[in-house]
């Protein structure tokens, strides 16, 4: 089966679960998988380490993951409307996939959650697809075709889903946002299954 690559950060677990939504949407694709992985935070403490299997959740990501999957599907919390910084630092390893090529042509969108509606998500989500065009990658939004884009009072943006999570991080994703991030699984399936056939 091809596999839909879905990276992502997170510190509360708002972004783990969109990833989990995106996965959903993956797998409806007849043909596609979708592997998870995160990525460990980082620390200013020289001596701090992390095991090398987190506690709970996804694997943590490595080079090879992202060599063999057919598709990438980006995400990290909003920090002043960049990516978080253990997300940066996973990316900033990435050169010898840049020297290959290992990346170009594949498809690629990204995801996002933030505190507050207006903190930046947009500028979040292209702030990822920077690294990516890098990579040569083939960048992919949401088209308003996804009706809830033009109704929903929560997350939502053409770029990629995003959630709206609240000051203390703790609202739950909505149907508007859920129902976003499985057509972007879907449709990131679709394209690469699509090129993967040409």
């Amino acid at each position: 089966m091809a596999e839909i690559l879905i990276l992502y950060y997170s510190r509360y677990g708002a972004t783990a679960d969109m990833a989990r939504q995106i996965a959903r949407g993956v797998e409806e694709v007849n043909g596609m998988q979708a592997r998870l992985r995160t990525v460990p935070p980082v620390s200013p403490v020289c001596e701090a380490t992390e095991p090398a299997v987190p506690e709970s959740g996804a694997p943590y990501a490595t080079l090879t993951d992202l060599k063999e999957c057919h598709g990438l599907a980006l995400g990290s919390p909003t920090r002043f409307g960049n990516m978080a910084a253990p997300m940066k630092h996973f990316i900033d390893s990435t050169s010898s996939l840049w020297l290959t090529g290992a990346l170009a042509g594949k498809p690629g969108a990204v995801f996002t959650s933030s505190s507050s509606l207006h903190g930046g998500q947009e500028t979040t989500l292209t702030s990822m697809m920077l690294p990516l065009l890098h990579h040569g990658m083939l960048i992919t939004g949401l088209p308003y075709s996804e009706t809830e884009l033009l109704h929903t009072t929560t997350g939502g943006t053409p770029y990629g889903p995003s959630h709206l999570a609240g000051v203390d991080s703790k609202l739950p994703l909505s149907d508007e946002e859920k129902s976003l991030c499985q057509a972007l699984g879907k449709r990131l399936a679709t394209i690469a299954k699509q090129l993967n056939n040409t």
